[in-house]
Parts: C-alpha cells; structure tokens; sequence
C-alpha cells in the first residue's frame, strides 16, 4: 500500500475537475462506451453525484465555516426546484444534442416520487441531472460548469 502511494504522489497530479475526470477514467480503467447507451435515470443518477460536487466546492470556496451552515447553503441550491429553475434559464443555450438528453431525463418514469417538490419541478431536475452526468461521462466538465454559473446568475432574476 505504501509504494502504491509513493508512486502516487512522485506522478503528476491533475490540476483541474478536467484532468481529475480524466484520471478518474484511466485508473477505473472504464471500458469504451456509448454514453448515449446509458438509461436517463443512471445518468441522473450520476449527474445528481456531480451537481452537488459542483456545489458543494462552490459553497466551501465561498465560506469556510461549520458543517452545518455548509449544507444549509448546499442544500437550498440542490433541491429539485431550484435545478428546475435553473434548467429553465440554461434551455436556451443546450445543443441539441444535449436537449435529446434533457428530453430523454425529464420523461424518464421513475420508481421514486418527489418529497418536498412537484412533480414537474422532479421531473424537470431529473431532466437536468440525466444531462449533468451525460456531460460528466463524456468529460466535458467545463461545459457543467459554464451551465451552472449561467443557471445560478440566471435563476436569481426569476
């Protein structure tokens, strides 16, 4: 175990979430896939694990405070109404592509039911967490953090 962490530590390091997904990739050794093979709900599934990664490092670069206050700022922000809203201000700057995948999230059925959001805002937040992990899997991690700035700017003047 020790040699696998000096090895470690004298190998470069990634510096940036791209480099970091990438290394993620490569020591997984995650096989060849088609991402748009992946079911919307594991994709949701996955996007739901980025999203509040996002936002997690975006609240603890802002305040380095008690845990408490950390998951009351992180928890306002990852509720499926305000990815609803935020999915409603980034409509129009989705690709195509990225609206199939959208689309193909928000009209998944789901064995789960919303607890504290309607079933629009649920199903529209599942919409948005398929294309978070959609666009995580194909490592465009710049391109889940320009939708989230621009989502977070634009739902605060709703």
């Amino acid at each position: 175990m020790e040699e696998s962490v000096r090895m470690t530590e004298n190998a470069t390091q990634p510096q940036t979430l791209q480099e970091l997904a990438q290394y993620a990739f490569q020591t997984l050794q995650m096989p060849d896939y088609d991402v748009r093979a992946y079911s919307p709900l594991t994709l949701a599934f996955l996007g739901d694990a980025v999203y509040e990664l996002v936002i997690r490092t975006m609240v603890v670069t802002k305040a380095n405070t008690n845990p408490n206050q950390l998951n009351k700022q992180s928890s306002a922000l990852v509720k499926a109404a305000t990815q609803a809203e935020m999915m409603h201000v980034i409509l129009e700057q989705l690709t195509d592509e990225e609206m199939a995948v959208y689309k193909r999230g928000r009209n998944a059925h789901s064995a789960t039911k919303a607890k504290n959001a309607t079933v629009v805002d649920y199903r529209v937040a599942t919409g948005f967490e398929a294309l978070m992990g959609y666009l995580y899997l194909q490592g465009k991690l710049t391109r889940i953090m320009d939708l989230v700035q621009i989502g977070l700017e634009g739902r605060k003047t709703i």
